[in-house]
């Protein structure tokens, strides 16, 4: 399964997410719409350019100018909310105006006096430029109007001993502009990283305000997705510790970001992996299986997911540490996305075998296999992943069996190439395990289970035994009467199973081929060869045929059948005829017979078939009744089997008559009583 696709899908939830975030955070202030037509745009431009106008001009501690200042930036956030005005700002100039008023005006030198709304308007360009950052092609302009060195000294604001509501506020909102413009942008990942963003970010996850702590966590979840330089920073700027604590927190919006941090860290650094593991991060991870919060669920799913690929002990410890029983709980959730993760976990764990029977044991089977059914191709490959492990373990091959695995594997419609491959491995894997005590355990549930198990039984048994076995099952322990019970079942699904199935049993035990030995005959064959083929030379015998003499060799008849035999040896009046007529078969049939005796082998033509079946049959010659059924069965249809059959039945053709049978289970529901 691919990593990448399931953390760019968190990334996407994540930018949505954290522009959700911004908004509910100004609920409650006016949002102005864009209005329709030219003259809306023009009036909207207007506006604009009427406040870029006075942040240009506002820019000092005066009251008026904070108030003004303060009343533009409110203005402009609430249109930067919405996103189809982002072009329209921009066009307006807003973006160097607001990225202006992120650092406060300059101070008169030792003047100490009052700071009216201070935080204030930078709080409101922060939260102006975070909205317009959602869009990506605003991302490197506002950068480039040198947006993030103020943003990062505005996540330091709480140092100069402010802490107040306002500070908070600042701060949270210019972390989360840091986070919009980071997002899916690896040159502004690393431009915060390069101007010493990172650093701050980290302590703030110490912060007293958890709504601080939150956005903090937002930033470092984005700045460490597939940017190997970030999660090293941070990993050395010491996160790891708060993050994990932050994992144990009662706020789920706290471990939800802290969990997707440490997430987008491991994510394809096994180093960090390692020192994650070693910080003790696994318990509380696994812990969040059983949170209120479903992203925090999917998120620790995702990463025990991951840590699992650390090596083999990891996966024992996740199993040994209860993660095995709420992932199976996540199983059967309405959440998709907690379904496809826990899936995903679950499939990573399975691939050990001292979880193997444990995860079957705690219910993991039935819904796995329910998964199957899902139209979406990564949920459908994750919990098809699982059951292949699943089914190394001989333990678990009969549950696989008797709640119906094998049909729903053989059955189920995949969607990627990936998963069927991944179905044929596992039908192979449960076919290798079918013997010894697995086999006897199967037996012993053929005869005491109830009526659907034993048949489930009899029907996986059918497609993965052993053709050494197939007397022991279908014999000895009547499962051939359970397969042909299923024919006669009121359910057309039950019919078609127990038709395929022993149409898969029979191809195993027969396989019809040209080359299939004849019963050997009580005599040598003795074959003179094509040249004396009708030819009067050394003949002693002669056959009239349609009045047309045709000249043969006593020797080479009596060697080739009894009937022969009988007819020369015995006392038929044939015994000293010098010719002897044939009345009821055609030249060209005769002639080919006969050369079938001069040489042992003939093609037989579809035209001459059946008669010549016939003529083998009169003559008991078994080796060109064999060729003969096999050119028939050849022409086998939906329109003659049942001519086909009567054939077989009529000139004792054994071959043919099991070609019949396994045409006509192979094509059973095409047959079947409703459908003739």
């Amino acid at each position: 399964m691919d990593f990448n696709r399931n953390r760019d899908l968190q990334d996407v939830q994540e930018k949505k997410g954290q522009k959700r975030k911004l908004e509910d955070e100004a609920a409650g202030d006016s949002e102005i719409s864009a209005s329709a037509g030219d003259g809306g745009r023009q009036s909207l431009l207007s506006e604009v350019a009427a406040q870029v106008e006075v942040l240009e001009s506002a820019f000092s501690w005066t009251e008026a100018d904070r108030a003004a200042a303060k009343r533009a930036t409110h203005v402009l956030a609430e249109l930067a909310k919405n996103e189809e005005l982002g072009s329209l700002l921009v066009e307006g100039g807003v973006v160097p105006a607001l990225v202006k008023h992120l650092q406060a005006p300059p101070s008169a030198e030792g003047d100490r006096g009052a700071r009216p709304y201070e935080h204030e308007v930078e709080k409101g360009c922060a939260f102006a430029l975070g909205h317009l950052a959602v869009k990506p092609e605003l991302q490197q302009l506002i950068v480039d109007c040198g947006a993030l060195p103020h943003l990062i000294d505005l996540l330091k604001r709480y140092k100069d001993g402010s802490t107040t509501r306002a500070v908070n506020s600042l701060i949270r909102r210019a972390a989360d502009a840091i986070t919009n413009l980071a997002h899916e942008n690896s040159s502004i990942k690393i431009r915060v990283r390069m101007e010493g963003g990172i650093q701050p970010l980290v302590e703030l996850l110490d912060f007293m305000d958890t709504k601080v702590q939150r956005a903090a966590a937002g930033a470092l979840r984005t700045l460490a997705f597939k940017n190997d330089e970030n999660k090293n920073q941070i990993v050395e700027c010491n996160a790891l510790p708060t993050l994990i604590l932050m994992l144990r927190s009662e706020d789920a919006a706290i471990h939800y970001e802290a969990v997707g941090v440490i997430g987008n860290l491991v994510h394809s650094s096994p180093n960090i992996k390692k020192e994650v593991l070693a910080a003790g991060a696994l318990q509380p991870v696994i812990g969040l299986l059983s949170s209120c919060c479903p992203e925090s669920q999917r998120e620790a799913a995702l990463l025990l997911g991951q840590f699992a690929a650390a090596d083999s002990d990891c996966k024992v410890h996740i199993v040994q540490r209860g993660a095995v029983r709420p992932l199976i709980d996540m199983l059967q959730s309405d959440d998709f996305q907690l379904r496809e993760m826990s899936a995903f976990a679950l499939g990573r764990l399975a691939q050990d075998s001292h979880n193997q029977a444990g995860v079957a044991y705690n219910g993991g089977l039935i819904p796995l296999l329910k998964l199957l059914d899902s139209k979406n191709g990564s949920l459908q490959h994750n919990a098809a992943f699982a059951l292949y492990g699943l089914a190394d373990n001989e333990d678990n091959v009969s549950d696989f069996i008797r709640v119906g695995g094998v049909q729903k594997l053989q059955d189920g419609e995949f969607i990627v190439q990936a998963t069927k491959d991944c179905v044929a491995k596992t039908l192979k894997r449960l076919e290798e395990k079918i013997h010894s005590r697995v086999l006897n355990h199967l037996l012993y549930l053929m005869r005491v289970a109830e009526k659907t198990v034993q048949r489930r039984v009899a029907l996986a048994l059918a497609h993965l035994c052993s053709p050494d076995d197939q007397q022991t099952i279908f014999v000895d322990n009547n499962g051939l009467e359970l397969l042909v019970g299923l024919l006669v079942c009121s359910s057309p699904r039950q019919q078609l199973d127990g038709a395929v199935a022993l149409f898969k049993l029979a191809n195993k035990a027969m396989s019809l081929s040209p080359v299939d030995a004849a019963p050997p005959s009580p005599t040598p064959q003795v074959y003179l060869g094509e040249q004396y083929v009708n030819n009067p030379t050394l003949s002693d015998v002669t056959f009239l045929v349609e009045g047309r003499r045709f000249y043969a060799h006593r020797i080479c008849l009596l060697a080739s059948s009894d009937a022969f035999r009988a007819m020369f040896d015995g006392g038929y009046r044939e015994k000293d005829a010098r010719d002897i007529e044939i009345p009821n078969i055609r030249w060209e049939v005769f002639e080919l017979m006969m050369r079938f005796i001069y040489t042992g082998s003939i093609d037989v033509t579809l035209e001459v078939a059946q008669d010549l079946l016939r003529a083998a049959d009169q003559y008991l010659l078994e080796g060109l009744k064999r060729l003969c059924e096999y050119s028939i069965a050849q022409d086998i249809s939906l329109e003659n089997v049942s001519s086909m059959y009567e054939l077989s039945e009529a000139f004792n053709a054994i071959s043919l008559r099991h070609s019949c049978i396994l045409f006509i289970l192979e094509h059973f529901d095409k047959l079947r009583p409703g459908k003739w």
